[in-house]
């Protein structure tokens, strides 16, 4: 039974034990990520899942020069982060970032090392792309 602020009680308890519970449901989305051996099998991969667009890094924004897009931070959402070691050579080292943009309704790829940014990328950007690191 619900009382008058929606809260369920338990009508079968005994008096002294009854409790109320707030009714409140939350969801969340859990996305199993793929494990990829290769940097060039997680492109390959993701490019069938239709991150099409490739995508660098500028001052304030991602671009897609190929097609003229510019992706301020506000204007996309970074699926899924790809680490990739390399077996002998530290600086082979790189990150690939799966990107959606619902207002431009594309999904690209970001391959970037680690740590690699120029001084003039805004922090903002940079914030965006290694929370989800």
């Amino acid at each position: 039974m619900k009382n008058k602020n929606g809260q369920i009680i338990f009508d079968d308890l005994p008096i002294e034990s009854r409790h109320t519970i707030n009714t409140k449901v939350f969801f969340c989305t859990l996305q199993i990520m793929e494990n990829y051996d290769t940097l060039s099998e997680a492109v390959n991969d993701l490019v069938k899942r239709g991150y099409v667009y490739n995508f660098n890094v500028t001052s304030d924004c991602l671009a897609c020069e190929e097609h003229s897009i510019l992706l301020a931070p506000d204007e996309f959402e970074v699926d899924e982060v790809h680490r990739f070691e390399g077996d002998t050579d530290p600086g082979d080292e790189n990150i690939l970032f799966a990107i959606s943009s619902t207002k431009q309704n594309i999904k690209g790829l970001l391959v970037n090392a680690y740590g690699v940014y120029s001084d003039t990328v805004s922090g903002i950007l940079i914030s965006k792309l290694h929370m989800h690191l």
